[in-house]
């Protein structure tokens, strides 16, 4: 009497649909995280030197404006300014900060500001010393190149200088956290249906093998 060996590979064939149905999924959603969290920005000019230099490529994580901190690196829009073109900027102060510069360092609500990225030995326009309050929902920017940039400094009659929050566009990742894991999704998945394709040639290959050792009895 013989007996027909259904499920010859067809665990390594469920395996296989399993793992080549989730690639897909991961990568696509690691591309989608990436377009949703995420955006590329080309440094411009050299106003953000010695952190960023022109030409550079940077990747800017899209938040709220309620999200913005101070030393935050933000791609921010300011109407009136720029030509309307974004620019890169350093958060000083935000609504509500009391920010002082006497010529020679920062201080922020009264205590002083290390700041390790200016340009070092940077002299240049508008470092006069300035006493302003940022105005709630506004924010206090500063370049890095203090001597190449065209900040809150040069507005000071403007609302103290102030940006509007609500035209922050991004915050510069000051390291790979989020393209890791958008990228990590995607790798995943690429790597999840290529390592289902073996178990699915397997499961097919051992079923047909089954078949054809498989021979059915005479009537």
């Amino acid at each position: 009497m013989f007996r027909r060996q259904r499920g010859a590979g067809s665990g390594l064939r469920i395996a296989a649909r399993v793992l080549i149905s989730l690639g897909p999924l991961l990568a696509v959603g690691g591309i989608g995280y990436f377009f949703t969290h995420d955006q590329g920005a080309i440094v411009m000019s050299e106003s953000m030197e010695p952190t960023y230099r022109q030409g550079e490529r940077l990747v800017v994580e899209v938040i709220d404006a309620d999200e913005v901190r101070r030393s935050d690196v933000v791609l921010i829009t300011v109407p009136g300014r720029y030509e309307g073109r974004p620019v890169l900027q350093r958060v000083i102060g935000v609504g509500g900060d009391h920010v002082v510069f006497d010529g020679r360092r920062i201080e922020v609500n009264g205590k002083h500001v290390d700041e390790p990225y200016p340009m070092p030995g940077d002299v240049g326009p508008a470092t006069g010393p300035f006493d302003v309050r940022v105005p709630e929902g506004r924010l206090f920017l500063l370049g890095g190149h203090r001597g190449n940039s065209y900040d809150s400094r040069f507005f000071l009659d403007e609302q103290s200088g102030s940006a509007a929050a609500s035209g922050v566009i991004g915050r510069v990742h000051e390291g790979f956290a989020a393209p890791a894991v958008s990228g990590g999704l995607g790798a995943l998945g690429v790597l999840l249906t290529l390592v289902g394709t073996g178990p699915g040639i397997g499961g097919y290959v051992a079923g047909r093998n089954a078949r054809r050792r498989f021979t059915p009895p005479r009537p």
